[in-house]
């Protein structure tokens, strides 16, 4: 597929699923979550998206929770306001888990679907 497509479905689903839940979502323990970015596969069947959480233990468990809890909500929301033959399945990835290695080297990881645990 296109670098380019699958650099503006990124985009787009970063800027939506950013939308959905800070503005439309219920769900207390969400409050302080906030998309940072979505990685794409190039076969558009997987988006890792890499949020900011709180910086407590349990806040940030239970955001995770919540994110889990949300994602069939949040795929089918994402479905409806963006025009795609095949919505990618969402993993949720916290942004901190990045940090001990260089941003870049772990993005092109997860565009290639061999992230590192």
């Amino acid at each position: 597929m296109d670098e380019l497509r699958t650099r503006r479905v990124a985009e787009t689903m970063r800027e939506e699923l950013s939308e959905l839940i800070r503005f439309e979502s219920s769900d207390p323990r969400l409050a302080d979550v906030d998309v940072t970015e979505v990685v794409v596969a190039s076969d558009l069947r997987r988006a890792d998206v890499l949020v900011s959480l709180p910086a407590q233990e349990p806040a940030r468990q239970a955001a995770l929770e919540g994110l889990e809890h949300a994602r069939g909500y949040l795929k089918r929301q994402l479905s409806q306001r963006i025009e795609l033959h095949r919505m990618p399945e969402l993993r949720f990835v916290a942004a901190s888990e990045t940090s001990g290695a260089p941003l870049g080297r772990v993005l092109r990881r997860l565009r290639r679907g061999r992230p590192r645990e």
